[in-house]
């Protein structure tokens, strides 16, 4: 505004006006000049950085409360103003210069702690998950902290296989059944298994419950919440960081259907924000934590799947919300740094990173894109389905008694699984050693029933050529055939529960199980019919047609894209894991068309429909606005609604102010002139214009409940002499808040909030004040257009 103008109201109906009685000729005050002016001035503008001026501030102006949206724009720009006042000062002295280079890689070095604590945590994981798991076969007597491998390794016995080794002692040994094929020892292995299941399985939900219920379920869908910039206290807080550390572990050797590679980003981003309390430059910034937090979930998914690009490149694509370049650089050296430690540690003793690592060179033909793409169609319809359903049955948890007694589910659905689980030998063993066995491909020196063909291994120096199956491949289809439903629907209920619980690792295994199945299926279609122009010139002597390793894994991406709808990172993740290069192409091909059907079906994956459940105020990067409204459509108040609460700039009393604190339960409050101009002047943070009241009449002398609060510069004389002393909250102002006219369109507004990262912003007309629009009314007004509840987004 550069002069004088008068303003015209009349054209907007009653509701939308402030208040009542604001005259529709008024012209702006002679003081509003004064307020713009004041902006600008060095003293007050947003520009520049004073640290004794901070300091005078009470302690915790600036930061959020709980459940709330962070303001990215006021957050970067601090730092930023920060950052001058130290570069600054840097020249001043050799000391100050020091301290500038610390700020400059503080870091660096926040994401290298992130790195080896991330990397540490995983490999005791590892460890401690493999000797619980077989906790409940049997036990080492000598050293009981071993596993059955590592008890076996002393053991003098050159092989050893589901049967124990002279050293290990299965449970029925302990009650004089020493006969494996006798029955009473299969029903007290069977027993055994039962109760140590339910008896982990219970001590799991009782930690969660009694000492960190944030520690419950995956964490990716509030990882993901939180990177956008809501304020979650205690998610990732010590307690939840040792205890999921913990019950993970108990989880996963409980038997249940889920993975513990979800939480360990969950639990590298516990690390991240701990370790940035270490550095104020992070611990006091939130969107500047954020930083570190999107560094440590890449460090989380390396040390998941021993894949630190893969890792990386998840954190880009599917959690994080702003990723500067600086912050892609400290991501890949986080995860390096965590993979590097966890390499050290060793937790499997074969010097790989994961369980998954395939050790065939063997060669994929073009026209096995057709069965490639088939197992991505068949992905992106399990992953419609099971988001489907495991929503539903979250809805039902959320709205049912059932909701109520979380440990009584927990018992339900372990005792269940573990009684299903123990007569398929596919479904007892370990997910993930199951799925390492789907990947790999049958040698001479394999027994079991997958690799039980009639083969006839005379010379060394021939290859593993294709052969008709045998009694044992028959059976092993049939096993697995059960073991890809049971594991289908058992997942659909214990996604959920209150307990650790990831879901890459179910999702997998329900696409290795298909993909080895019908890899088997082309296998035997390629040696009936070999003289197909398919099979011709591919079926050499002596050399296997088709590898069922590969459809195993091309399955296992296909399903787990079609949950989660990941594509570049999964890929990436998937040839990482597997050290299968060459199999990029037939993955992305899968994962493509899996995301392409699951899409078609519904168009969320579970992470964000799991946001949706809860009422998270996420607004998708992804998310496409194709609607004709503007912001008056959305703005509040609406019609009918009462006028907008806002504070005067120097005619509000302390009393005034406090009543209108308690009355309200606003976020934040418009500065404007007058009630009758509504002009703006600036903004001012609820938690901060409560800490400063509260401060004032603790620390301030002559504050009282008539003195009267300036958010000027000037204070008039009479207002000092012979008055209360007057409170001047200047400091606390945004001169410069984000504001859009009335006639914005929605599509630009949903943009803004996108891409700046905005937590509200204001609508005016004629620089005159109308409205606000928060985060909250623009998630609500895209779920009204789609046909959706509003009501479920439940937060600021």
């Amino acid at each position: 505004m550069t002069d004088r103008q008068s303003v015209d109201i009349s054209v907007f109906p009653r509701s939308l006006r402030l208040d009542s009685v604001a005259s529709e000729t008024d012209e702006y005050p002679a003081n509003v000049f004064e307020a713009n002016s004041n902006a600008f001035d060095k003293s007050a503008r947003i520009g520049t950085y004073n640290a004794s001026e901070e300091s005078e501030l009470p302690a915790g102006v600036g930061q959020y409360e709980d459940f709330h949206t962070i303001d990215w724009l006021r957050d970067i720009a601090r730092d930023r103003l920060r950052h001058r006042h130290i570069v600054k000062k840097s020249q001043e002295s050799c000391w100050e210069y020091v301290k500038g280079f610390h700020d400059a890689w503080s870091g660096w070095v926040c994401v290298l702690i992130v790195g080896c604590a991330a990397g540490l945590t995983a490999g005791v994981i590892d460890i401690g998950a493999n000797w619980m798991f077989d906790i409940k076969f049997g036990i080492c007597p000598q050293q009981f902290y071993f596993s059955k491998e590592q008890c076996c390794w002393d053991s003098n016995d050159t092989h050893f296989g589901d049967n124990d080794c002279a050293e290990w002692k299965a449970w029925p040994t302990f009650f004089g059944a020493h006969d494996p094929t006798n029955g009473w020892y299969y029903l007290l292995s069977y027993i055994m298994y039962v109760f140590w299941a339910v008896f982990i399985g219970f001590l799991t939900v009782t930690l969660v419950r009694q000492f960190a219920p944030y520690a419950c379920g995956s964490g990716i869908p509030e990882i993901k919440t939180i990177l956008s910039g809501f304020i979650i206290r205690g998610y990732l807080g010590k307690w939840t960081y040792l205890i999921k550390s913990v019950t993970m572990m108990m989880a996963v050797s409980a038997g249940l259907s889920l993975g513990k590679e979800g939480p360990m980003v969950h639990m590298a981003c516990c690390i991240g924000n701990i370790a940035s309390y270490l550095f104020p430059k992070y611990g006091r910034n939130e969107a500047k934590k954020r930083e570190i937090l999107s560094a440590a979930s890449a460090a989380g998914v390396s040390v998941a799947f021993g894949a630190p690009i893969g890792g990386v490149l998840f954190s880009l694509e599917e959690v994080s919300y702003y990723f500067p370049l600086k912050t892609l650089w400290r991501s890949f050296f986080c995860a390096l740094v965590a993979t590097f430690v966890l390499r050290s540690i060793n937790p499997f003793g074969t010097s790989h990173l994961v369980m998954f690592y395939i050790d065939y060179n063997s060669p994929w033909f073009f026209f096995e894109l057709v069965p490639f793409i088939i197992l991505g169609i068949f992905g992106g319809l399990v992953g419609a389905f099971f988001i489907k359903a495991n929503i539903y049955w979250c809805k039902y948890r959320k709205t049912s008694r059932l909701g109520l007694y979380p440990t009584l589910e927990v018992l339900i659905v372990t005792l269940a699984t573990a009684i299903v689980s123990f007569p398929n030998p596919y479904t007892r063993k370990n997910t993930s050693e199951l799925i390492a066995m789907l990947f790999q491909q049958c040698g001479p020196e394999d027994s079991t029933d997958l690799c039980d063909y009639r083969r006839n291994f005379t010379n060394v120096n021939h290859g593993v050529e294709t052969a008709e199956i045998g009694d044992g491949v028959k059976r092993a289809l049939w096993q697995l055939s059960l073991a890809l439903i049971f594991k289908l629907l058992i997942t659909v209920f214990t996604f959920g529960i209150k307990v650790p619980a990831g879901l890459f690792i179910p999702s997998m295994a329900v696409g290795a199980i298909a993909g080895r199945m019908l890899g088997v299926a082309m296998e035997q279609l390629a040696y009936y019919n070999q003289d197909w122009v398919f099979f011709k010139d591919m079926c050499n002597l002596n050399e296997a047609c088709i590898t069922p390793g590969i459809y195993a894994m091309v399955g296992a991406a296909a399903v787990l894209g079609g949950v989660t709808r990941m594509t570049i990172s999964l890929v990436v993740i998937m040839f990482e894991l597997t050290g299968g290069i060459q199999y990029i192409v037939p993955i992305m091909a899968a994962v493509m068309t899996s995301k392409w059907v699951g899409d078609a079906l519904l168009h969320e994956g579970i992470y964000d429909a799991h946001i949706q459940l809860n009422g998270y105020p996420f607004l998708d990067s992804k998310m496409e606005f194709t609607h004709t409204t503007i912001a008056a459509d959305v703005m509040r108040p609406r019609r009918n609604d009462p006028p907008l609460s806002v504070i005067t700039q120097d005619c509000m009393t302390v009393e005034d102010i406090e009543m209108l604190l308690g009355q309200t339960a606003h976020n934040c409050f418009p500065v404007v002139v007058s009630r009758e101009s509504q002009y703006l002047v600036g903004f001012v943070i609820r938690r901060d214009l409560n800490l400063a009241l509260a401060n004032a009449r603790k620390n301030q002398e002559g504050v009282v409940s008539n003195s009267i609060v300036y958010f000027t510069d000037h204070v008039p004389a009479v207002a000092v002499v012979g008055g209360p002393t007057p409170l001047k909250l200047k400091k606390l102002l945004d001169f410069a808040p984000t504001t859009i006219t009335d006639q914005t369109p929605m599509e630009t507004v949903v943009d803004m909030f996108r891409k700046l990262g905005l937590r509200q912003t204001l609508v005016t007309h004629n620089g005159r004040l109308l409205g606000i629009i928060t985060k909250k009314d623009v998630l609500r007004h895209v779920q009204q257009l789609e046909n959706k509840d509003p009501s479920t987004v439940l937060f600021d």
